[in-house]
């Protein structure tokens, strides 16, 4: 990928960042006290904390290979890529079809840097520097305009980042600016975390909020209407665990953290 500059304003170790706590959780290694410090707490609070991030990750990839080798997608945009980890997008989907173009999107300074690294010597695989709360931004970024056919259906993937959009800052409208770009026959991902009646997601919640500064639960109907203009497929926004999941692998499939969290993959007609 051609060599792009990204800023290093606002970078401060000593403030926690969502990329960084999931890394943790992850078990990766990008990461700084003031991250490992959320995520600890994370842990202390709800100890099945992995096991749903580790899910999330699962389920990001079995929609990478519903949409790359079942649908026949060739390109996608990851919104809140987080840091390189095992199984990336660009990885599982090129190894169906090595002309995938992905561009990853992120806006922390050392998941850009840390990827631009990664990824310096791919041909079809990009990162851009960009804020789902700023989608006309992200439209004009001239990385996601030269590296992606806006012509062709695409695959947008926001996976775990929407629940960071509070409900002050209009995410139905935000999502629906990227939807409304979108060419026909594309289709959207969302990952997101379920409020519920359940002592332990409120207790999550709160310490997100305390911990990165953001984090914004919502309904399975607060989430639906986030697919507002698209059709879902099946099997619709279920529990991440009940989203295709792979044959004969076996799974934690009815531990309770899993039920925390939604996934739906939807077309745009």
């Amino acid at each position: 990928m051609p060599d792009r500059k990204f800023p290093a304003a606002e970078f401060d170790a000593s403030r926690p960042h969502v990329a960084r706590v999931y890394d943790y959780l992850l078990g990766g290694k990008d990461n700084f006290a003031a991250d490992r410090a959320v995520g600890d707490q994370m842990i202390a609070s709800l100890p099945a904390v992995q096991v749903g991030v580790r899910a999330q990750r699962d389920v990001l990839g079995r929609v990478v290979r519903y949409l790359v080798g079942e649908v026949g997608i060739r390109q996608l945009l990851d919104i809140g890529s987080g840091l390189p980890t095992a199984e990336n997008v660009h990885e599982i989907a090129q190894q169906i079809e090595p002309a995938t173009r992905v561009v990853y999107l992120d806006n922390d300074p050392v998941v850009l840097l840390h990827a631009a690294a990664l990824l310096a010597d791919e041909k079809a695989t990009f990162v851009a520097d960009g804020d789902l709360r700023e989608p006309a931004r992200i439209l004009r970024d001239p990385v996601v305009l030269d590296h992606l056919d806006w012509d062709e259906p695409l695959g947008l993937l926001m996976c775990g980042i929407l629940h960071y959009v509070l409900d002050e800052e209009n995410p139905a409208e935000l999502v629906g600016t990227l939807y409304r770009a979108l060419p026909r026959g594309s289709y959207v991902m969302i990952h997101h975390l379920l409020d519920m009646e359940d002592p332990a997601a409120a207790t999550l919640q709160a310490q997100m909020r305390g911990g990165v500064g953001r984090a914004q639960f919502r309904t399975h109907a607060q989430i639906m209407d986030l697919f507002d203009g698209l059709e879902l497929v099946e099997p619709g926004l279920v529990p991440v665990p009940e989203w295709r999941p792979d044959p004969g692998t076996p799974g934690v499939g009815d531990h309770p953290v899993l039920q925390m969290a939604c996934v739906g993959v939807a077309r745009k007609p």
